[in-house]
């Protein structure tokens, strides 16, 4: 009689694939730079906006501290975008240095970090919006809606599910 794990051999497997560890670390590449897509297509829509606000003429209008979040936004994005092209900068110089698995790592690392940067970027850029468009009690309401919005949806669901999964598996 058969068993039951011929029909699964690869079960044994963490994630069920059977790959050397060179496959599973350009498979992991691929997949951070698909990440690194994304979060950098939002980054550079976020940043453009953000450039474009300097050169309308009511910028003229605001106030010191509005000119001083307006700053702090641009270095932000600077910031995000800045950490989300490390790996690939980190890519080029370890090329054909068998070093794929030091880079999906450092890849996975910075777009943890890129996440919180984004995620702080697009909280300011709406706050800031709201401050300028109707109040700064607007813009607080705003930020801190948005805020707890993330964190639920990037964090406390994430780990709710990895929890499920986990408890499934044992």
């Amino acid at each position: 009689m058969p068993d039951a794990s011929d029909d699964e051999p690869h079960r044994h497997l963490p994630d069920g694939r059977d790959e050397t560890p060179a496959e599973r670390a350009d498979r992991n590449w691929n997949e951070v730079l698909q990440e690194l897509r994304v979060l950098q297509t939002g980054t550079q829509i976020l940043t453009g906006f953000l450039l474009a606000l300097a050169f309308q003429p009511a910028f003229a209008d605001l106030g010191d501290g509005q000119r001083v979040f307006y700053l702090v936004l641009i270095v932000l994005a600077a910031l995000s975008a800045i950490v989300a092209l490390a790996p690939v900068a980190l890519h080029r110089l370890l090329f054909q240095q068998r070093a794929k698995g030091t880079v999906v790592i450092y890849g996975h690392l910075a777009l943890l970090i890129s996440l919180l940067t984004v995620s702080l970027l697009l909280v300011g850029v709406v706050a800031f919006v709201f401050d300028v468009v109707v109040s700064d009690t607007a813009s607080w309401t705003a930020g801190i809606a948005l805020s707890v919005l993330i964190a639920v949806l990037w964090i406390v669901v994430p780990l709710v599910v990895r929890a499920r999964r986990e408890g499934e598996s044992r």
